[in-house]
């Protein structure tokens, strides 16, 4: 049973992350060309919000693009060493997820802290678009729920395969 819905976690957010990665870049290319292209091709025209979209947006595919990185094993984490000193694979290996989990439990404590923040403050609005700050910080604290899940099931499948014990 357990098994079973770790596993449906899994597909959802497999396919947020790719979707969302995907959205998120096309969203923001889009506008940007088409800000450039009204620019250049009238006089006067001017997406004055365009800016702020694409700056929004590449926040949230490097959020989202770490949990995808956590996914694949491509993570940034000490990797010489243990290829040098093989002794040393186990215990960089289990250093790198703890440092990730800590992370994560970071961003979830403090981006939840910032979120509340944000909502409470009725004049805490973007710049262009006027939409509440809060919408975008809490990104944090799901990015690290999300973060901690995939750490774990790293973990796991690294246990299974040996790389810690």
């Amino acid at each position: 049973m357990l098994k079973k819905t770790v596993h449906k976690i899994d597909r959802f957010f497999t396919f947020f992350e790719d979707w969302a990665l995907i959205l998120s870049v096309c969203t923001a290319l889009t506008v940007a060309m088409a800000n450039v292209l009204l620019r250049k091709l009238t006089d006067d025209v001017n997406l004055y919000w365009s800016d702020e979209v694409v700056r929004k947006t590449i926040y949230f595919s490097t959020y989202v693009g770490s949990v995808v990185a956590i996914r694949g094993g491509t993570l940034i984490r000490i990797d010489a060493l243990p290829q040098l000193v093989p002794g040393l694979k186990r215990p960089l290996t289990l250093f790198a997820h703890a440092v990730t989990l800590i992370f994560a439990g970071a961003l979830i404590y403090l981006g939840w802290s910032m979120t509340v923040m944000m909502y409470e403050d009725e004049y805490a609005r973007t710049a262009s678009l006027q939409i509440p700050e809060w919408i975008f910080y809490a990104l944090l604290p799901t990015i690290g729920v999300m973060m901690f899940f995939r750490t774990l099931l790293v973990m796991i499948a690294d246990w299974k395969e040996g790389a810690i014990t």
